[in-house]
C-alpha cells in the first residue's frame, strides 16, 4: 500500500490556494454514513409546487407551461424592500442590506427529468433563457452581480426535485467570483497572460483529463480539481458574462452541457447530484474575467459523499481522495447515449 500511495499538493490559480491529493485514499474501509440512489417520481405531482397547473407555496397558480419557466421566488434570499434602516453594531463587524431579486427557473414541465434527459435544443433553449434573464436583470438599478445556479439532488439539500434552477440578482458580489476575478488580475499583471486560456492550453496539452472539445467550448475535470467528480465547462472565446455568447456558441455550449450531464448520469447510472453554478463577473468590473460553468458533485463513490471535515472545515485546504486524471477517464468512458434512453 504504502508503494502505491500518492501524495502532492496542486495549485488552484483561481482560488490561489493549494489541494492536496491522496487518491489511494479513495479504497480506504469505509462503515461510515452511506447513500442510496433516488427512486425516480412520476412526470407529473399533483403535490409538486413546480409543476406547470399547480398552485405553489405562495397561492400563485403555475400556467401550463411546456418550456422553460421563470418566475420570482416565493421564499427569496434578497429582495428589493430589505430594510433600509439597519442596527449599525460595534467594530469590528458590519451590516449592509441583502438587496436583490431571486427567480426559479424550471428547465422542464416534466416532474422526472433531468438537464441530462433534454434535447439538445432544450438545453439550448435554457442558455438562452439565462442569456434573456442576464439583459433584464443588468437594467436593474443596483444589480452588481448575477448568480445563476442549478441544485440536483437530495444529498445537496434541493427541497424540490422537480428540475429547476434558481438566479439571484445582487447589490453585492459573490466571494468565490471576487477571489477568481482578483486572482485573473493578478495573474494578467504578473504574466502578461490571461490566466484561464492558460489553464484550457494546458489541459488540451496534457489531454487525460478532457472530456469533451469542439471550436467553441470545452469540458474538463481540472487538474486542481477539489471534488472527485468536478467539471469545468467553459467557450474558449473569453466573455464575462453568458449573455455574450453568439449564437452558435450557445448551441456549442448546449452540446457540451448534454454530453456533460450525461456523461455524469451514466456514470452509475443513477441520476448524479451536483451543484452547477455559472462564474461570471459583476456587472461593474469585468476585466479580464473568463465565464465558465463550474459542476462541484457531493459524491466520490456510489454510495458515499465526499465530506468536508477537518482538512477542508478545519485546517481550511481541499483534501481529494482521487485523481483527476482517473476520474476524468471514467467520465469519458460513460460518455454516448443516456442510460434511459438506451432501456428504451
Amino acid at each position: 500500500m504504502e508503494q502505491d500511495a500518492t501524495w502532492e499538493e496542486r495549485w488552484h490559480p483561481l482560488r490561489e490556494e493549494w489541494v492536496i491529493v491522496a487518491a489511494h485514499r479513495q479504497s480506504r474501509p469505509w462503515i461510515g454514513s452511506t447513500v442510496a440512489a433516488p427512486a425516480r417520481p412520476a412526470p407529473y405531482d399533483p403535490a409538486c409546487y413546480l409543476c406547470p397547473g399547480n398552485r405553489r407555496v405562495g397561492g400563485v397558480l403555475n400556467p401550463d407551461y411546456d418550456g422553460v419557466y421563470v418566475f420570482d421566488n416565493d421564499h427569496p434570499c434578497v429582495g428589493p424592500r430589505a430594510p433600509d434602516r439597519l442596527f449599525e453594531p460595534p467594530a469590528p463587524y458590519r451590516v449592509r442590506r441583502a438587496d436583490g431579486l431571486a427567480r426559479v427557473l424550471c428547465l422542464s414541465p416534466r416532474h422526472d427529468t433531468t438537464m441530462a434527459e433534454l434535447s439538445i435544443d432544450r438545453v439550448a433553449a435554457v442558455i438562452a433563457t439565462w442569456q434573456a434573464q442576464m439583459r433584464e436583470l443588468r437594467r436593474l438599478a443596483g444589480v452588481r452581480q448575477v448568480l445563476i445556479f442549478e441544485n440536483k439532488g437530495e444529498v445537496v439539500g434541493v427541497s424540490n426535485p422537480h428540475p429547476h434552477g434558481q438566479l439571484y440578482a445582487t447589490n453585492f458580489s459573490w466571494k468565490t467570483f471576487e477571489t477568481e476575478h482578483d486572482a485573473q488580475r493578478r495573474y494578467r499583471r504578473e504574466t502578461g497572460r490571461a490566466l484561464f486560456a492558460d489553464i484550457i492550453a494546458a489541459e488540451q496539452r496534457d489531454g487525460r483529463r478532457m472530456l469533451y472539445e469542439d471550436d467553441a467550448v470545452i469540458a474538463f475535470v481540472p487538474y486542481f480539481a477539489r471534488y472527485a467528480y468536478e467539471v469545468y465547462l467553459a467557450p474558449k472565446r473569453r466573455v464575462a458574462h453568458i449573455d455574450a455568447l453568439r449564437d452558435h456558441e450557445v448551441v456549442a455550449l448546449a452540446r457540451g452541457l448534454h454530453a456533460v450531464t450525461v456523461s455524469f448520469d451514466n456514470l452509475w447510472r443513477a441520476p448524479f447530484p451536483y451543484v452547477m453554478s455559472l462564474h461570471q463577473a459583476p456587472f461593474d468590473d469585468e476585466g479580464d474575467f473568463h465565464c465558465f460553468i463550474g459542476f462541484l458533485p457531493p459524491l466520490r463513490r456510489p454510495d458515499t459523499l465526499k465530506f468536508l471535515a477537518g482538512p477542508e472545515i478545519g485546517g481550511g485546504n481541499f483534501l481529494s481522495d482521487t485523481a483527476p486524471e482517473a476520474t476524468a477517464a471514467e467520465l469519458r468512458a460513460a460518455g454516448g447515449a443516456h442510460y434511459r434512453q438506451e432501456a428504451r
